[in-house]
């Protein structure tokens, strides 16, 4: 995970044009593959809101197997930003953004998601317990409108950082719920027909697409000067 805020910008501006269903802003980053960036560009805007809002700004993380981003913070991958504090409870009190079934005795889901706030800023990150369920256990994403109608309720913004679609289908289930979904593409790689394609599919999931971040840092490699994204593009 790389620090982007400064290629942001473009972004950032269009981002806070945006009007909110009701409360706070809800934004989700999804690419087509893995390896775009997409989990950098959520986190560096997620840092840029945190550094702005009033209240506290949530980066929830749909990979629940692997919990990537408070991995990521817990290891201090971002120069100069601080780690998760202890775990906080998650469920704001409402039905939950997911379901467990198994053979086995179901854990209290209230006590599965936790948000952990990054040492110093406004920015809560979350984390899915994965250590209190059996391998017997299966979880399921749920849309669950009420989570999120509380989380605009407390939180000035929420990023969401969803699977690729070609890993998972659980960025298609919360685009309806968000105010707009930004595409991230490898720009060396991905064409137009694979960006519209992805736009297509989230579209007709019910979500509103409100751009495109095109990404030239390719994976694993150091960024060279600034050429590190290739900018912002509005639909």
């Amino acid at each position: 995970m790389r620090d982007l805020r400064q290629d942001l910008s473009g972004l950032w501006q269009a981002a806070t044009r945006i009007t909110p269903r009701a409360g706070g802003r809800v934004l989700m980053f999804m690419s087509a593959r893995e390896g775009e960036g997409t989990s950098s560009v959520a986190a560096s805007f997620a840092l840029m809101a945190a550094a702005r809002a009033a209240r506290m700004t949530w980066l929830i993380d749909l990979d629940l197997r692997e919990n990537p981003l408070y991995t990521a913070f817990s290891k201090g991958v971002l120069s100069g930003v601080g780690r998760p504090g202890h775990p906080l409870d998650a469920s704001l009190g409402v039905e939950q953004i997911y379901s467990v079934s198994g053979s086995e005795k179901v854990p209290a889901l209230t006590k599965l998601l936790t948000a952990h706030q990054i040492d110093g800023l406004r920015l809560l990150v979350t984390r899915f317990r994965n250590e209190r369920l059996s391998p017997g256990h299966s979880v399921r994403m749920l849309a669950a409108p009420g989570w999120w109608e509380a989380l605009r309720r407390s939180a000035d913004w929420a990023i969401i950082d969803a699977p690729s679609l070609s890993r998972s289908a659980a960025g298609l289930i919360y685009a309806p719920l968000t105010d707009g979904v930004v595409l991230v593409v490898q720009a060396e790689t991905v064409g137009a027909d694979e960006v519209e394609d992805l736009r297509a599919a989230v579209e007709a999931a019910g979500g509103n697409v409100i751009g495109v971040v095109m990404n030239r840092l390719k994976s694993g490699r150091p960024p060279a000067g600034n050429q590190r994204m290739g900018g912002w593009r509005a639909f």
